[in-house]
């Protein structure tokens, strides 16, 4: 060829590199940027590694452009060959961590190990080189190991009963029924494989078919990514449309309105840490005097919690007959619940006040205790009758109180919620903040108290802290 051939054909290879260097580092800033705004949705470690993958690759191709090395400063120049290694050995382990997200099974397993040993091969590689300057002392290792982890993988995904046995069931590993990142991953293998034996064979392909093949793969992944992008987003909207449903009709199975009974004024509030919670409660007023007061705490949150929230709706109305009776209830409801719940747990607690003879029973079942606020001589209790969780294998009563009242004493139900909320230190509310606030407030009337005492936990909290269980109380103040 001459010389000014030759010239030509280096001059047009050395601007292929810099287009496809360039172009490469560019498609990984924007993938790793879709990893950001997207980091919990499903896939998104495929799309991140995809990108490392991608900038390492460009940055290799730049590397390689002598024509952009020498209009670099001096001293940028000097970095050249410690970028070189790096981009050398740990392209192979952005690879491999590629791939590993699309997979499962034994094969996933397979390319953790794979990974992990070209990291390690990857470390030594580049301690050699910045300590000898020798780069290629581990090179071969490093080709084989990509060469066996692509023929690997080429069996994988060519041969269907290898997919089934070693794909943790799934026929195209997590990604299923993916025909384009089948061919786009077949391709560049094929590419890839090629050019990494034919390398150890003292042959060099043209570095073109590395980038096509490359380009390929990308193509492919990233029309499945947005494949799998707008099936999640349709999924979601469709998930939160059916919690915002669910969430209406969680707040339709709670009082609607508080019992007008006389001499006594009640308020309660019901803060969910989600879209639905496993909090309850109920009334169950049985005259003009006396009525039953039930809250409920269900082990976990979210829907799980909600349904079984929802089961004690059901049971409570079934158990009205013995309203009078907290220790019966609470059995009732028992039996009722324990062959439904699943292996989870329900704390309950029960007050049944008659405002005519003056006097309550209460009875729990593994919540917190009652709190009482003794007008006439400024005693605050906590009063404790528990039994045990629903849910639990129990055979024993549950333990009740009676609790003769006056005008002005104040009964307090709530669950765990209430207390458990931390500020920035780490600190929960507590019940020696709870008593203190309730101490303070007696001049509050119960719905005015419900509101301030929820502000203060709110308070408590950091702003940015996101609510960790479900918040709910019942305020009763006798007249």
């Amino acid at each position: 060829m001459a010389p000014d051939s030759q010239d030509q054909a280096r001059f047009i290879g050395e601007v292929i590199k810099l287009i496809t260097g360039t172009s490469f580092i560019v498609i990984g800033l924007v993938a790793l940027l879709v990893a950001a705004i997207r980091r919990r949705a499903s896939g998104v470690l495929a799309v991140f590694w995809l990108g490392v993958w991608s900038l390492i690759y460009g940055l290799q191709r730049l590397n390689d452009c002598s024509f952009l090395i020498a209009l670099l400063p001096g001293w940028i120049q000097v970095c050249v060959p410690y970028s070189h290694a790096l981009v050398t050995y740990l392209t192979l382990v952005a690879a491999l961590l590629t791939f590993r997200e699309l997979t499962a099974g034994k094969l996933r397993q397979f390319l953790t190990l794979l990974a992990l040993t070209a990291l390690l091969v990857a470390v030594f590689g580049i301690g050699g080189f910045v300590l000898t300057g020798d780069e290629n002392r581990l090179l071969r290792v490093n080709n084989f190991l990509a060469a066996f982890g692509l023929a690997v993988l080429l069996a994988f995904y060519t041969v269907p009963s290898l997919r089934r046995k070693y794909g943790g069931g799934r026929e195209h590993g997590v990604l299923q029924d993916r025909k384009v990142l089948l061919a786009g991953s077949v391709v560049f293998g094929v590419e890839a494989l090629f050019s990494n034996v034919a390398r150890n064979f003292g042959y060099n392909p043209y570095s073109i078919w590395d980038d096509l093949g490359f380009f390929i793969f990308i193509a492919s992944l990233g029309y499945v990514a947005m494949q799998r992008v707008y099936s999640s987003e349709l999924r979601l909207t469709t998930i939160e449309n059916e919690l915002a449903l669910a969430r209406k009709l969680q707040f339709a199975i709670l009082p609607t309105s508080t019992p007008n009974l006389r001499n006594l004024r009640m308020a309660a509030v019901y803060e969910p840490m989600t879209a639905v919670a496993g909090d309850f409660y109920e009334y169950l007023p049985a005259d003009d005097y006396r009525a039953g007061f039930l809250i409920a705490d269900v082990s976990g949150h979210g829907v799980p919690a909600a349904l079984i929230a929802s089961m004690i709706k059901v049971a409570a109305q079934s158990v009205v007959a013995c309203a009078s009776d907290p220790p019966e209830l609470l059995r009732r409801l028992d039996r009722i619940l324990s062959g439904q719940l699943q292996g989870q747990f329900v704390s309950a607690a029960y007050l049944w006040i008659d405002s005519r003879s003056r006097t309550a029973r209460y009875s729990a079942a593994g919540h917190p205790p009652l709190l009482r606020w003794r007008a006439s001589d400024g005693v605050f209790e906590r009063i404790e009758s528990n039994g045990q969780l629903f849910g639990v294998p129990f055979e024993g009563d549950y333990p009740v109180r009676e609790l003769p009242f006056f005008a002005g004493d104040r009964f307090v139900l709530y669950t765990d919620g209430l207390t458990e909320p931390e500020n920035a230190a780490g600190e929960a509310f507590g019940d020696h903040r709870l008593e203190q606030l309730l101490r303070e407030s007696q001049a509050h009337p119960a719905a005015e108290l419900s509101l301030l005492l929820l502000d203060e936990v709110r308070a408590w909290q950091p702003a940015s802290a996101p609510q960790h269980d479900d918040i709910t109380f019942l305020i009763i103040d006798v007249l």
